[in-house]
């Protein structure tokens, strides 16, 4: 646990006043989820994603997402060896342990599509072959709010395979005077020291899957989903695989204040961010975040 107390103290000293969406990085990766970081240009995405490849000692790729992008281009691509008479197969940039979708919205829907059984079977089929993506493995999505010139809104398909989705925001005063006296941040990625390798990560998400459920914590997230399903507050109600996600990045949360069990606390910490892009308010002047808060805030402990 030393390791990951010294990776999110690195992050904290880059990313500066964030400590919360770090935290619930981290917390995402833990648990083997994909994270999703949605927020207006300019405010530390594709710094946090290339940060947290580095103090988490993970091979980093990043593809820029744009409207013109194929499905080979990430995927990878099958070579006629015309001396050997064979195809060969030439491996993408998805064939890495954290890929950078970055600005994932402004792909295709053909695109984003082509992630789905990367994000869900950890494999890539091609040419009728399957092949395997390296363990562990993580994609870390960025994206403009909907509605901004250029952009795809992500499918609900799509959305559901991310663990997580966070937002930045505007860094506050203080933390902003900061950045402005140190100057690019992207300049101190290349010194930021891995705090751990992948297989001491591998060996931190097998740990976290063994904090214990209670059979009352269990269904105090039973009453989250059945309540999530009532026709009046959302178009869709949360799924099982939100349920199972909302559990492991509570084990992960616990975990990381050092407890083999998970408190309705911990539930409390990664709920919105597990569960808000998988939801639509029906809510008039709502959005998905404040709803999911309002159905939190709303379902007592069973």
């Amino acid at each position: 646990m030393q390791s990951i107390s010294f990776a999110y103290r690195q992050l904290n000293a880059l990313i500066l006043g964030k400590p919360l969406q770090i935290r619930l990085a981290l917390t995402c990766m833990l648990a083997g989820g994909h994270l999703l970081i949605e927020d207006v240009p300019g405010v530390g995405k594709t710094t946090l994603a290339h940060a947290l490849a580095g103090v988490l000692g993970l091979d980093y790729r990043r593809v820029q997402f744009t409207s013109d992008l194929l499905p080979a281009d990430m995927l990878g691509v099958s070579l006629f060896r015309p001396d050997e008479g064979r195809f060969e197969f030439q491996p993408g940039p998805v064939f890495s342990q954290l890929l950078l979708a970055d600005e994932i919205n402004r792909a295709s829907p053909k695109v984003q599509s082509a992630l789905l059984e990367a994000m869900e079977e950890r494999q890539v089929s091609i040419d009728g072959q399957t092949h395997a993506l390296p363990k562990p493995f993580f994609v870390i999505a960025t994206q403009n709010p909907d509605g901004q010139l250029g952009t795809f809104p992500l499918p609900e398909s799509q959305l559901d395979r991310f663990l997580m989705r966070i937002s930045l925001g505007y860094p506050s005063p203080e933390s902003e005077r900061a950045l402005l006296l140190a100057g690019d941040r992207r300049q101190a990625l290349s010194a930021l020291p891995a705090a751990m390798n992948a297989g001491e990560l591998l060996a931190l998400q097998q740990k976290a899957t063994q904090v214990t459920v209670s059979s009352a914590l269990a269904d105090y997230v039973l009453a989250l989903l059945l309540a999530s399903r009532k026709r009046e507050l959302f178009m869709h109600g949360l799924s099982p695989r939100a349920g199972l996600a909302v559990l492991a990045a509570a084990r992960a949360w616990a975990m990381l204040d050092g407890r083999d069990h998970v408190l309705p606390e911990d539930v409390k910490a990664v709920f919105v961010a597990a569960c808000a892009h998988r939801l639509q308010s029906r809510l008039p002047g709502m959005n998905s975040i404040d709803a999911a808060q309002r159905l939190l805030d709303h379902v007592p402990l069973a």
